[in-house]
């Protein structure tokens, strides 16, 4: 597997995840409010606290799903060639003391 391939399964984890996460975020948005979401949060017609509280659940859930697919890309990228996917190697950093 290539550096290139990586360059397209990353990145297409990334939004197929982004695409997943926004259909559930709005599912418990509904479930938990009984409301759809705010389709413009932005609007200043949206109360401010409905505005925030949308911004942070679908922040959360979006980057949070986006973290697990990339992760899970990465390992399998990491079985089929023996080493981490490019732009990914070093990313411990040392323990200062």
């Amino acid at each position: 597997m290539s550096p290139i391939v990586w360059k397209l399964v990353g990145p297409g984890a990334a939004v197929a995840a982004g695409a997943v996460a926004n259909r559930l975020t709005k599912r418990i948005w509904v479930t938990v409010t009984k409301t759809q979401p705010p389709a413009n949060p932005e609007d200043p017609d949206v109360a401010w606290k409905e505005a925030v509280a949308w911004a942070l659940a679908s922040g959360a859930i979006i980057g949070l799903s986006r973290l697990l697919v990339e992760r899970q890309a990465a390992v399998l990228y990491r079985k089929a060639t023996g080493e981490q996917p490019p732009g990914l190697e070093g990313g411990r950093q040392a323990a200062t003391s």
